[in-house]
């Protein structure tokens, strides 16, 4: 048997005389074979090469330069992402992204402050899975060290025994053992997710972080301390690209939030707005959510991480919706409240005005100098004089950058650079209100700048636009 279809795979006709029935399952068996990812290296790449390395190799290489003086002498490993379990787009892990620039499966770094080399670990050439996937860095490509930067580039082949090498005087070797964030990822939601499976019984797995600092410990007998301190110290005050990059992402999400309201009626659903909102952000160059869509009407703008998005909108409603996009690896966080039918109800209009009070008089208190408390003063002392002080259901700030909830403790003065939301929000069981205003703003020399203060919060630019004429009235004809 074997015999004849080894002669019957040889001539298709021979094959379809002895199998008619099975002829086309075998012969898509055999494109798949023949098709299949192959290294090949007579082959070109069918796309082309990049040209930049994220916000521009010189960015990337400051920020190493940046943290190796912040931590002192020593030798700092890092790994970006493995490729993806399932088919979908490749999202490199932020700290490495912010290190390098590197948006490519499989890559490391090795950095010793020592000797100041900064060496750059990619996978060997593979040209047949690049004509399933596209153009992927890899050591034998000669583009790489003149757009990343890095001149000394390796096979990841070799990674293990230049550590070997480098770690034989047994130097400290610094990692990040932030947990590992990519696109709509958030270290505090990752942390817990890695401590809980931890801690499962039933499963036990240690984070990725964990693994390679217990790695380099059982192979080279090194001492590992963490820089995600440092690193998140550096993070915390935005370079000029990074505050562009967050205006870009700014420019989308405002632009994406006045097409909801302009889409809102009676009637329309949560899911529906979601979907609109995605796709404006993702037609003007977004990669994609900086976290999922909050999109409450009525009583489930109560909630305050409300994800599920499937209810309709209804009259007399008020709608939350807080979304917003990432773009060249950096987000925003805007949230706008709007009545459905386009007109704020007078109970409803007397909480939105005590909210955009609050927000605008923490937003004038913004400067170098002062803290985070004096800038809470400034709000609550509105809130308070409104009387609803009962109304409040969480803090009003949080750090804003590569992550939605990004890293760095809030304590201390503000300094020039620093991005962070300020969302005062009020919420009414009774009244199933629920109303929140926040933008992200950039502290400057002498106050700072609303990033997305274009996107209407006036009550009565906020009537004006809801329910007029949009993107989803042109697809339904109307």
């Amino acid at each position: 048997m074997r015999l004849k279809i080894l002669s019957a795979l040889s001539s298709p006709q021979a094959l379809a005389v002895l199998y008619p029935v099975q002829m086309k399952y075998i012969a898509l068996l055999l494109s798949l074979l023949l098709s299949a990812p192959q290294e090949s290296p007579q082959e070109a790449p069918l796309v082309a090469s990049p040209t930049s390395c994220g916000l521009g190799a010189a960015f990337h290489a400051g920020r190493r330069a940046a943290l190796a003086e912040a931590v002192g002498e020593g030798v700092l490993v890092f790994r970006g992402m493995p490729n993806t379990r399932t088919y979908r787009r490749f999202h490199q892990d932020k700290t490495f992204w912010w290190l390098t620039g590197i948006e490519t499966p499989n890559a490391a770094i090795v950095m010793d402050t020592r000797t100041k080399e900064e060496v750059l670990f990619l996978p060997k050439q593979n040209l047949g899975l690049e004509r399933w996937e596209g153009e992927m860095w890899d050591a034998g490509d000669e583009w790489v060290s003149e757009v990343s930067g890095f001149t000394d580039v390796r096979p990841s082949t070799q990674i293990t025994s230049f550590l070997k090498e480098r770690l034989a005087d047994k130097p400290t070797v610094w990692i990040s053992k932030e947990p590992h964030v990519e696109l709509a990822g958030c270290y505090d939601r990752a942390g817990p997710y890695d401590r809980n499976r931890k801690r499962d019984p039933l499963d036990g797995r240690v984070s990725r972080e964990q693994a390679l600092e217990d790695k380099l410990i059982e192979r080279y007998d090194v001492k590992v301390k963490d820089c995600q301190g440092q690193i998140a110290d550096l993070r915390k005050v935005k370079t000029p690209e990074e505050i562009e990059a967050m205006r870009r992402a700014n420019d989308i999400g405002v632009t994406s939030m006045i097409e909801a309201m302009r889409a809102t009626k009676p009637g329309v659903s949560e899911w529906e707005l979601d979907s609109l909102m995605s796709f404006v952000q993702r037609r003007m160059g977004a990669a994609g959510p900086a976290y999922e869509a909050i999109v409450g009407a009525g009583a489930n703008a109560l909630i305050l991480h409300y994800i599920s998005n499937h209810e309709v909108c209804k009259d007399g409603d008020l709608l939350l919706v807080d979304f917003a996009p990432e773009v060249d690896h950096y987000i925003t966080d805007i949230t706008r409240t709007w009545p459905v039918n386009g007109k704020f109800t007078e109970r409803q209009a007397e909480i939105y005005d005590c909210v955009l009070a609050a927000q605008k008089a923490a937003i004038a208190a913004v400067k170098p100098g002062v803290t985070i408390r004096d800038v809470q003063k400034a709000a609550m002392d509105v809130i308070e004089d409104h009387g609803m002080r009962d109304l409040v259901r969480h803090g009003f700030f949080h750090f804003v950058g590569m992550e939605v909830h990004d890293v760095g403790g809030m304590r201390g003065e503000l300094e020039a650079g620093m991005t962070f939301t300020i969302e005062p929000g009020l919420y009414e069981l009774e009244t199933s209100i629920g109303i929140r205003i926040e933008d992200v703003v950039v502290v400057t020399e002498d106050g700072c700048i609303n990033l997305s203060k274009s996107c209407p919060r006036e009550r009565e630019e906020v009537e004006a636009i809801v329910g007029s004429a949009g993107i989803l009235d042109a697809m339904d004809g109307r």
